[in-house]
């Protein structure tokens, strides 16, 4: 991969130009995002380090990894002690979709030619095939949050067996190691719609399943690319601030807003990467 073995410097704060400023407090946003509705924030932190801090898109894809992980492993702390986390659903979801992450990062993604085929004029490469379909999946699932009734109380989870959760975690994984993305857009309507999980529970053991799938793909890159430590800390901090002041405000927010309004967040996102791929190029 070329300039793996070129470390990646931050300027001092003094230097820092307006928009890495703006870059920093995108990454509140992001937690705040993750701590609110327990996802998004992956689908900001590719964006927010190539085109405001200047990174390769190779080189976020592995940064965003860590920061989402470590900014949701600190806002799942927060749910479980609200006793707002599914630890089995957790579980059996990440295992299968942590293994499913380290597969595709280290047997798949390496192998996926940047070029995939022309139709015409037309050149089909591996980033605009990602991200439509992201964007399909995003759509997908922001309609069946948005259509979907009002959240379940508490105490009235429907019982999924193992073999459909290992399938929704292999779902999950795939998304994460291609796209670097916790996959908190297909989790939270698994878990609501699917598993009748109530919205907070919902997130907080969304949190859960992704800081596993973010963490354990970030461990997977180490020693194939170049890390800034010091900055890569900096910013996962004031995600993690951000997490942590979404959890606060969670208390006074509707879960059937909460549920409506992600819904809403992720179509609007997924309309806008389709036009932007295929009509804007």
């Amino acid at each position: 991969m070329n300039g793996t073995n070129v470390p990646f410097r931050r300027p001092r704060l003094s230097h820092l130009c307006v928009m890495e400023i703006i870059g920093y407090f995108a990454a509140i946003l992001i937690g705040l995002s993750l701590g609110l509705i327990g996802g998004g924030g992956s689908i900001l932190t590719v964006p927010v380090l190539v085109y405001l801090f200047g990174l390769s898109p190779a080189l976020a894809t592995s940064y965003s990894l860590f920061v989402v992980g470590s900014t949701s492993l600190a806002g799942a702390a927060g749910s479980y002690k609200r006793g707002q986390v599914n630890v089995k659903a957790a579980l059996l979801f990440g295992l299968t979709s942590v293994l499913t992450v380290l597969a595709v990062r280290r047997l798949l993604l390496p192998y996926i030619p940047q070029h995939i085929v022309s139709i015409g004029t037309f050149e089909v490469t591996r980033a605009l095939l990602t991200m439509v379909l992201f964007a399909a999946l995003m759509v997908a699932a922001s309609l069946s949050m948005i259509r979907g009734g009002a959240p379940h109380p508490e105490g009235h989870e429907k019982s999924m067996n193992a073999l459909e959760l290992a399938a929704y975690g292999l779902g999950i994984g795939l998304v994460t190691g291609l796209l670097g993305a916790g996959g908190g857009f297909l989790l939270i309507p698994v878990l609501v719609v699917l598993m009748r999980l109530p919205m907070k529970t919902a997130v907080g053991t969304s949190l859960l399943i992704i800081s596993m799938n973010s963490l354990i793909g970030f461990a997977g890159d180490i020693g194939r690319v170049a890390i800034d430590w010091r900055f890569l800390f900096t910013l996962s901090a004031i995600t993690i601030s951000g997490v942590l002041l979404g959890g606060y405000l969670g208390h006074y927010i509707h879960g059937a807003k909460l549920k409506k309004g992600f819904g809403w967040f992720v179509l609007i996102m997924g309309v806008y990467i389709l036009i932007k791929e295929l009509w804007l190029k």
